[in-house]
Parts: structure tokens; C-alpha cells; sequence
């Protein structure tokens, strides 16, 4: 469970639900694309304009805006962290982290609206410690005044003085009588019908959705509609196909009239997504991402499938790339369960180790003109983690050029040599065999 630190009491509610699924092919992002994606999810995630910060304490966040009384607005920060990501003490029979986040919002000619607030995470058990996936939920309701902010966000970690930070520039939209919210993508939303009563929302900062399983939910408000309306609601993919499209009706003769859509994705919905509500000036918009989880931004299931190859399980993997787009999100869930080595976590550890090494071994093996991962070295690095032991037998230079790898526990020593003289260094052909024959042993015993 995500541990949820918030200013408001929160609850959740049904308040509508919706379907859809994609429609039409073509474009879908480059191999080049989509692994860059998975070795800079903050860049990405910037892009969608979150928050976003990377190491040495990632984070994502967003804001959300709503009418507040008189010619007020709410502001909503929310923000995503992870447990690996702070630094842990045993206390009693429970690890605690404490973080702290100064938030500002800076609009021109006004003074800046600021706070700061420390925080405290306890888990019960070290493994909660190390986990990669949105472990950490922070938020932060404002009173504003419409206009445009720009807003900076620092995280500290208190036990080790880490820290990152972001900015994002947003705007506090005036929400006149006959006026929508913008989509406000969360995990839980309470309804309410008067402008100054609270607005009880858990914000999902990520914006994101997880292939085959998860359901994404958008809550939005309309003002002060005098009649009955209708406003069109649709989702456009990256491809700017429209995959789904609805109308929102508005009974009229309240202050304030909440909806909720309920989201499904299905087999082949993947990638960035802008779910728009209203039309021409009256147009309010956000996007969405699905992906294979949030740990990781994978957005095409092909280029996941090659990004696997030397994960194992290939006769898993093979059938999902044979799968018809109908099975794929079945499959990726069975798959997914089936590689899991502590189902009592939400994330799969072997993945998240694989991909770590995925990124470490293209910024490591950098000199061949491949990319790092496609080496030799990047093929074992992947497989059987970091050498114990580099030996190099003329360093700087290329002709003839032999590198030797010491795995002690494994009692593997394996060659590498540059034969062309282009700086391709290749596992020897006997060198292959002792790798290969180790590999399957290692993976026999788990």
C-alpha cells in the first residue's frame, strides 16, 4: 500500500465510469525513443509537465487547480516518492525515514505563497525500505489567486541532507459560472456540492497507469451551471487519434457538480494520452501516461519484448510476442506475477534489478558505438551483475586489446578481446561457452 501523507481527510467514491480503447496504428515511438524514455523517465515526465526531479532523491509531482470561494482557487501539489530513495533508521521494531518539502508559488507582482513541512514515512520491515515503486504519497492544499505561477518544489531527505529539486510553471485558471476543471487525474475523489466546502481528492502526481490492470480515474467539476448541459469529453493518444469520446451532463442549479471517469485500459493502450474536456477557449486538457509500471517508462510492448532478451524466461517472452493484441495484457500480468520474486511487494524486484543494470551498462560500456547495453560486456554486465575483478591487458589502447572479468563466487573468469582493432571487444569463443554454461546454472538455481 502507498503510504499517503496529506492535509485533508480523504475518502473515496463512484461517481461515473467510462471505457474505451484505442483505435487506428502508425507512429509509434522509435526503438531509439523508447529507451530513452527508460533511462530518463524524469526528462519524460517533464515533458508531460510534471514536476520531475531524478538523483540523488527522484521525485514527480503536479498541481491541480479547482474553484474555491469568491473569486479564489484551490491549488493541489502532489507528489510521488520512493522508499529507496531515503535514508532509513531502525527505531524500536519499525524503520523510519523523515523528509521534508519547501514548496513556493511565485506570481509576478505578488508576494510568493510558501510552506515547508517535514514529514515522517515507518515501515514495518527492512525489504519496505528498498522499494522502487511510488511508495510515498505527499500533498498540499493552497488558496490562490488565478494567475500564472511558477512553481518550485525541493525534497530533502533528513537523515542523509539529499536533496533534489523542481520547477514547473502553471496557470490558476478563473473558473467562471459555466466552467469546467481540468481532468484531475487521482486515486480516490470525494464529490462535493458548495464552493467553500473541502476538497477531498488524493492526487495521483504520475499521472500514470499501469498496462493490462490498473484503472485511471479523472475527476472533474463543473460551476454553476443555471440549466441542464452537456460537454464533450474525449482522449486523444499520441498518435492524435481519438480513442474515446462521451459527453459529461450537468444537472444544473448547483455551485458546484462533480464527475468522475473511470479509464480502462486495454491491450495495446500505451503511451502518453491527453483526456480533454470542453471545446474551442472553453477547452481544458491534462495528460495521462500508460505504461508497463511507473518504475520504468515503457510505451511500446514490442520494444519492451526486445528490451527482455537477456532477462531469461524466453519461452514466455517468445509467446507474448507471438500473442495476439487481445492476449498481450493477460500475458504481460502472467508473465509479470510469474517473475516476481516477493509477490508480498507491489513491484517486481528481478525487473527493476534488470532494467538498474539495462541503464548502468549504457552509461558504463560507451567506446564500441552501440549502445551499452547491446555489447558483449553490456550482455553479461545485465545478466550476471557487475565483475568482481577488471584486468586489462593494454589499457588506452585498441590493437589487440584483451579484457578479463573475475566473477569469485561464480568462479568464472571470462575474456573479451578486440580482434578488429575498432575498439568491439567480444567475448572469445570459449570464454562464450563458460558464460552461457554459468548463466544456466545460475538461473537454474534461482
Amino acid at each position: 500500500m502507498r503510504r499517503l501523507v496529506l492535509s485533508a481527510v480523504l475518502c473515496a467514491v463512484t461517481l461515473g465510469c467510462g471505457s474505451w480503447s484505442r483505435v487506428g496504428s502508425g507512429g509509434e515511438p522509435t526503438p531509439t525513443e523508447s529507451f530513452t524514455r527508460v533511462l530518463n523517465s524524469t526528462q519524460f515526465y517533464q515533458r508531460l509537465g510534471r514536476l520531475a526531479a531524478g538523483d540523488p532523491l527522484p521525485f514527480v509531482g503536479t498541481v491541480a487547480f479547482a474553484a474555491g470561494p469568491a473569486d479564489s482557487v484551490i491549488g493541489i501539489l502532489g507528489l510521488s516518492l520512493e522508499n529507496r530513495a531515503l535514508a532509513f533508521q531502525r527505531e524500536g521494531n519499525v524503520f523510519v525515514a523523515r523528509y521534508r518539502v519547501s514548496l513556493s508559488f511565485k506570481r509576478a507582482g505578488a508576494p510568493s505563497v510558501d510552506v515547508a513541512r517535514e514529514e515522517v514515512v515507518r515501515v514495518p520491515g527492512f525489504q519496505e525500505t528498498l522499494r522502487s515503486d511510488e511508495s510515498v504519497l505527499f500533498q498540499q492544499v493552497l488558496r490562490l489567486l488565478p494567475g500564472a505561477y511558477n512553481v518550485s518544489v525541493t525534497v530533502r531527505d533528513v537523515g542523509s541532507t539529499s536533496e533534489s529539486r523542481a520547477q514547473a510553471d502553471y496557470t490558476a485558471t478563473s473558473f467562471g459560472p459555466g466552467s469546467t476543471s481540468a481532468p484531475i487525474l487521482s486515486y480516490q475523489a470525494t464529490g462535493r456540492g458548495a464552493l467553500a466546502q473541502p476538497l477531498n481528492i488524493v492526487l495521483n502526481p504520475r499521472g500514470s497507469v499501469g498496462y493490462g490492470s490498473d484503472t485511471l480515474l479523472a475527476y472533474i467539476e463543473g460551476y454553476n451551471y443555471t440549466r441542464p448541459v452537456t460537454v464533450p469529453f474525449k482522449v486523444i493518444d499520441e498518435q492524435e487519434h481519438v480513442i474515446h469520446q462521451d459527453e459529461l451532463r450537468f444537472r444544473g442549479g448547483q455551485e458546484v457538480e462533480s464527475q468522475v471517469i473511470r479509464l480502462s485500459p486495454d491491450s495495446v493502450s500505451l503511451g502518453e494520452l491527453r483526456l480533454v474536456v470542453g471545446a474551442g477557449n472553453a477547452e481544458q486538457k491534462v495528460s495521462a501516461l500508460v505504461s508497463f509500471t511507473q518504475a520504468w517508462v515503457v510505451t511500446n510492448f514490442d520494444e519492451m519484448l526486445d528490451l527482455l532478451r537477456f532477462f531469461g524466461h524466453d519461452e514466455q517472452v517468445s509467446a507474448m510476442r507471438k500473442a495476439p493484441p487481445s492476449e498481450r495484457a493477460r500475458m504481460w500480468r502472467d508473465f509479470y506475477a510469474a517473475t516476481d520474486p516477493n509477490a508480498v511487494t507491489p513491484e517486481n524486484e528481478a525487473l527493476n534489478q534488470y532494467f538498474s543494470r539495462i541503464a548502468q551498462a549504457n552509461q558504463r560500456f560507451t567506446d564500441e558505438g552501440v549502445p551499452g547495453w547491446r555489447t558483449d560486456r553490456g550482455e553479461v554486465y545485465i545478466s550476471l551483475g557487475p565483475p568482481d575483478e577488471v584486468i586489462e591487458n593494454s589499457p588506452g589502447t585498441t590493437a589487440n586489446r584483451i579484457l578479463r572479468w573475475g566473477y569469485i563466487n561464480l568462479r568464472l573468469e571470462l575474456f573479451f578481446r578486440d580482434e578488429s582493432g575498432f575498439g568491439r571487444l567480444r567475448l572469445l569463443p570459449s570464454s562464450r561457452a563458460d558464460y552461457e554454461r554459468t548463466l544456466a546454472r545460475a538461473r537454474r538455481q534461482g
